[in-house]
């Protein structure tokens, strides 16, 4: 018989508590929403004039930044004086690497995670469940939370193209067509590092109404198409290369093999599809694509998918999976049309 414990394991319980904690997450979001790194890239300012520049009381934001400060995101000197910390520096607008859009606080979202036990009982969408209508959907009939989720997907693009630009041989391509591309800030970086590429920017109209600017500011709109269309049915034709970034796994099976079907007849014979998303593996390795798993059957009803699904996934709609490519963030999977 296993002998128990005399004690708690303290470590254990301290360790649940930090990983249980929904405080700071909340807490976080609510600065960047507030600006309150931007507040403070001059020096340390006391809570009485960030709250009169963000229009808290101050009083409420003194205990949230106290909070955030016990976790090193700000510090305290001064009794309600507060400051940057080097883990704080990139929540400031202008840091090269800025995250102050990544992590917007939208009520929506909130409300959904409130209904995780749904998604766990049904295998469906949580977000769906809480407010009787699809994200996709949610965010077209209310602007404010889907320019908010728009400037949250430019941050994390930002930070991937890092990753993603070095780690593929793009300049073997001609034309790319990026398949849900959002409003282009991928494909204008590709294009940017890239003179000799043009491209085919491709996504709801709605969605993609909004690249003028994107694909202005890095002198890349002479070479690139918007098209506006629903890649379930049909995608642009002629391309040697396709990508489809972040935007496979927010479908169900079903949902990506009609995607697939239609990029399949839209490729070139000699044309390559990258999908860019987490690949997930067994095991208790850290992935963030385990953690995307379950965003994404809350917010979307899809899922990450390991190597060997993929693979069948491809198998059923005209492709062959070539190799899993892992640079720092996202894997790119090649795969090509048989």
């Amino acid at each position: 018989m296993t002998a128990i414990a005399s004690g708690p394991d303290l470590h254990s319980v301290a360790r649940l508590t930090e990983l249980a904690d929904y405080v700071i997450p909340f807490a976080l979001r609510a600065a960047c929403d507030l600006r309150i790194a931007d507040h403070l890239a001059d020096g340390p300012r006391s809570v009485a004039d960030l709250a009169a520049a963000t229009g808290t009381r101050p009083r409420a934001l003194l205990r949230v930044l106290r909070a955030l400060a016990a976790r090193g995101v700000f510090t305290e000197g001064p009794p309600e004086t507060f400051a940057l910390t080097a883990l704080a520096e990139p929540l400031r607008s202008d840091h090269p690497r800025s995250l102050r859009e990544a992590y917007p606080l939208i009520t929506a979202d909130v409300q959904a995670w409130g209904h995780l036990d749904h998604s766990l009982r049904t295998g469906r969408a949580a977000f769906d469940e809480a407010h009787n209508v699809d994200y996709w959907t949610h965010m077209q009939r209310h602007p404010a939370d889907g320019a908010r989720f728009d400037a949250s997907q430019r941050a994390v693009s930002r930070r991937e193209i890092k990753a993603l630009l070095p780690a593929y041989d793009w300049g073997s391509f001609r034309t790319v067509v990026d398949v849900g591309g959002g409003n282009g800030t991928f494909l204008a970086a590709l294009l940017a590092e890239y003179p000799h590429l043009s491209g085919v920017l491709f996504d709801q109209p709605h969605v993609v109404s909004s690249s003028g600017p994107v694909l202005a500011e890095r002198g890349v709109s002479d070479r690139c198409t918007v098209l506006g269309g629903d890649f379930r049915t049909e995608v642009p034709a002629g391309g040697d290369g396709y990508v489809i970034k972040r935007a496979l796994y927010d479908l169900d099976d079903p949902g990506a093999e009609e995607v697939l079907r239609a990029i399949r007849a839209a490729i070139r014979p000699d044309g390559r599809l990258l999908v860019i998303e987490p690949v997930v593996e067994p095991g208790d390795e850290f992935d963030w694509g385990k953690l995307y798993d379950v965003l994404l059957m809350v917010m979307r009803g899809g899922g990450s998918r390991s190597r060997e699904e993929l693979t069948a996934l491809f198998g059923r709609t005209g492709f062959r999976l070539e190799r899993v490519l892992r640079p720092k963030g996202l894997p790119i999977v090649e795969a090509r049309p048989i």
